[in-house]
């Protein structure tokens, strides 16, 4: 059949499409824009396919030994039908075209659409030409770059002999090592045609040491996108001695006696709390759900004027860096609060259309097996003005935490969270290590008390979860001081 001919819904049958099998590519544009043309005929506003192929694997050493490899490979679609502002998702592993075409037909019928009649007419939907970022960057070498199992296992465990060289009293060592490279394709009716290749790596280190029945539990993670040689270049000895020296410091601390001090929380992953506490609440997702006392706050001041916030998918192989999300849209960076006032929301396709704030890049999922919503990428504060002597400068008595762990955040935003090494603050100086320390608060009340910002900006690698999956993001914000919170402790 020539491109110009039309097509009945009655021919679809008869159809044989040749698309590649190893790759997404230019082959899949007729098969998919017939397929969009067919859920539009049948009464669907906007189509969308979500296409996917995985490649990941695993592996964990323990003390000294490789423990675990774990590998997977995945391939699967996603179809996402809107009619007015609400939608459904269908998902399946089949990627023929009659597979996706059940597909479809499942998401229109829950919709309450039916397939139009065999002499109605499918239009082919107009594509944009194919944006192929993978070719573009040079992606395609990528996955056999990277470093092979073998190397995997002897890098971990040279890793956990580093930390046994450098840490006292040590009752257990891990490292684990993760490689996700995942090929997408995206396809809408609104012309989306748009294709990327995706490599995150990273690497964890957790050092458990015991002293005379006391303990202390430190880990670190570090992560890239887009860096097939990550591996190979880890300086595992330097996160080490790193972390070596914070389990030395917090074996015999003190427990923290509970109150409300100010506090200097510190730069990298510091910055959990403002994602978990803020972030979260700035997404669109959040509006649709009233769940965040922010939706109608956009041009007025939500936080104390020192704050300004970002979140950008544009950071060189930071881990939430994207070239594009996962509803085909470039990356880009968006202001979320300048100088306390609230200057934008993080929208996807679906918050667009029911919350009218226009998308940010923002749409993104684990896998083909969820629908994509609106995430954050790469979120911190921005850097201030302040040296980190001047903050701690400035605080009488308070605590310095320096290493988070993890927390909860209710719906709303109330939070908790450990801390994983703290230390005493007095006047002016970073005293005593302390341990037991629990941060609890509110955004909107957090936020106002964060009056002092350095210059060291710093990113560290996380994980999100949210509606739509598990996803790779990055965290971070300068030195910053917190007027007020309360601690628990003992």
């Amino acid at each position: 059949m020539s491109p110009s001919a039309a097509l009945l819904s009655k021919e679809l049958p008869t159809l044989d499409y040749t698309v590649s099998r190893d790759r997404f590519d230019e082959s899949w544009r007729r098969p998919l824009s017939t397929l969009l043309g067919l859920g539009r005929a049948a009464g669907a506003d906007l189509i969308e396919f979500f296409l996917e192929r995985v490649n990941y694997i695993s592996a964990q050493a323990e003390d000294d030994a490789i423990t675990s490899l774990s590998p997977r490979l995945a391939t699967g679609a996603g179809v996402r039908v809107f009619v007015g502002s609400t939608d459904c998702y269908v998902s399946t592993n089949d990627l023929s075209f009659n597979g996706l075409k059940r597909s479809l037909e499942k998401a229109l019928s829950i919709m309450g659409l039916t397939l139009p009649g065999p002499s109605a007419f499918v239009p082919d939907i107009n594509l944009e030409l194919l944006r192929d970022y993978a070719t573009a960057r040079n992606k395609e070498s990528w996955l056999a770059s990277c470093s092979p199992m073998q190397e995997m296992s002897e890098v971990l465990l040279a890793a956990n002999a580093s930390l046994l060289q450098k840490a006292q009293h040590v009752q257990s060592r891990k490292a684990v090592y993760f490689r996700d490279w995942q090929e997408v394709l995206v396809a809408a009716s609104d012309g989306v045609f748009a294709r990327d290749i995706r490599l995150t790596q990273s690497v964890g280190y957790n050092l458990l040491c015991e002293e005379n029945g006391d303990r202390a539990s430190i880990g670190k993670r570090v992560g890239a996108t887009y860096a097939p040689d990550f591996l190979r270049t880890w300086d595992f000895a330097i996160d080490a001695e790193e972390v070596a020296h914070s389990a030395t410091q917090m074996i015999h601390a003190e427990f923290i006696e509970s109150g409300t001090y100010p506090v200097v929380m510190a730069n990298e992953f510091g910055g959990v709390i403002f994602h978990e506490a803020c972030g979260h609440l700035l997404e669109t997702t959040q509006i649709e759900r009233k769940t965040t006392p922010f939706a109608d706050k956009k041009g007025e001041k939500i936080a104390h004027q020192n704050l300004t916030a970002w979140d950008e998918g544009l950071t060189d192989n930071a881990f939430g860096t994207i070239d594009m999300d996962d509803e085909g849209m470039p990356a880009q960076r968006t202001l979320l609060i300048e100088n306390g006032i609230l200057k934008n929301f993080l929208s996807d396709r679906a918050g667009a259309i029911r919350t009218g704030n226009p998308r940010t890049g923002s749409g993104r999922r684990q896998s083909y097996a969820y629908a994509a919503a609106s995430r954050m990428r790469n979120t911190y504060i921005a850097p201030g003005s302040y040296t980190t002597d001047e903050i701690f400068a400035s605080i009488e008595k308070g605590i310095y935490c320096k290493k988070m762990g993890g927390g909860s955040v209710g719906p709303t935003g109330q939070f908790n969270f450990a801390v994983d090494e703290a230390y005493l603050i007095e006047n002016g100086k970073v005293t005593k290590p302390l341990k037991g320390a629990t941060l609890i608060g509110e955004a909107t009340e957090i936020m106002n008390k964060i009056s002092m910002s350095s210059k060291d900006l710093g990113l560290a690698a996380g994980f999100c979860g949210s509606v739509s999956g598990s996803i790779y993001v990055t965290v971070g914000q300068p030195h910053i001081k917190v007027d007020s919170i309360t601690v628990g402790g003992r």
